[in-house]
C-alpha cells in the first residue's frame, strides 16, 4: 500500500499511461548508476515507474527509457526483467512460507483432498512437475466442491525444491491455503507474479523426475 501522503498513481515510462502504484513497479538508481528494481516503494532517491509486467520492462531496457525517466545515464542490462523475476518469486514464497506458520497452509495428497471436501480453502498450490494422475483428482475434487476447477486459484508457477524450501518439507507436491490474511497475502503476491509473467507459468525445466500426486508428502 502506498504511503501516508504519497500519490496513488504514478505514470508509466513506457506506455505513458497513469495507472495505481499497485500496478507498477518503481526503479531507482543506485550509487554506480545501475537501475534497482524497489518492490517495496522504499528505497531513498527518485523513482521511476514501468508497468508491472515483463514485457513493460523489457521495452524499457531495450529502448533506454530508464535514462530518459531518471534524466541522466542508467545502466539497466538486460537481465533486469530476470532480477524483477526472482524478487517477485522471493516475496510470494516467503509469504507463503509465513502462511504454513500461521496454519493456513494443509500439505500431504490426502489431508489436501479432504480440506477441498470440507475446509475453508480459498486456494490451491500444484508443483509445476506435478504428476497427471494426482492432478486430476485434485481437479475432481475442486469440481465436486465448487461445480468448477477454476472457481478458486491454483498456484502453478512453482517447482517442487521451490515448495519444499519455502515450507520446510520434503516432496511438496499439492498444499491447500486456507482461508485467514496471511493466506491472502501469499495469494496477492502470486497473482502479482503471474500479471507480471503474463498468466504463463514457468516449465519445470530442472527436475530429473516428474512428482506423482499421490507420492508421499512429509
Amino acid at each position: 500500500m502506498p504511503r501516508k501522503n504519497e500519490p496513488t498513481e504514478r505514470t508509466c515510462i513506457v506506455s505513458r499511461e497513469t495507472l495505481p502504484v499497485e500496478a507498477l513497479i518503481r526503479f531507482v538508481l543506485g550509487p554506480d548508476g545501475t537501475v534497482v528494481p524497489d518492490l517495496k516503494r522504499k528505497l531513498p532517491g527518485r523513482g521511476v515507474w514501468v508497468e508491472a509486467s515483463r514485457k513493460a520492462v523489457e521495452t524499457a531496457t531495450r529502448k533506454r527509457l530508464f535514462g530518459r525517466g531518471f534524466g541522466e545515464e542508467a545502466k539497466a542490462g538486460p537481465d533486469l526483467p530476470d532480477q524483477v523475476d526472482r524478487l517477485l518469486i522471493d516475496a510470494a514464497l516467503g509469504t507463503l512460507g509465513l502462511a504454513r506458520k500461521a496454519g493456513l497452509i494443509v500439505l500431504g495428497f490426502a489431508k489436501v483432498e479432504a480440506a477441498i471436501r470440507s475446509d475453508a480453502v480459498i486456494g490451491l498450490i500444484r508443483a509445476s512437475e506435478a504428476g497427471e494422475d494426482g492432478t486430476n483428482k485434485m481437479t475432481a475434487a475442486l469440481r465436486r466442491r465448487f461445480g468448477d476447477e477454476n472457481a478458486i486459484p491454483v498456484v502453478r508457477f512453482f517447482s517442487g525444491a521451490q515448495l519444499d524450501l519455502a515450507l520446510g518439507r520434503s516432496n511438496v507436491v499439492h498444499a491447500a491455503v486456507l482461508a485467514g490474511r496471511a493466506g491472502e497475502i501469499f495469494l496477492e503476491r502470486y497473482h502479482a507474479l503471474e500479471r507480471w509473467r503474463g498468466g504463463t507459468a514457468i516449465p519445470a525445466a530442472d527436475n530429473e523426475r516428474t512428482r506423482g500426486g499421490d507420492a508421499p508428502q512429509d
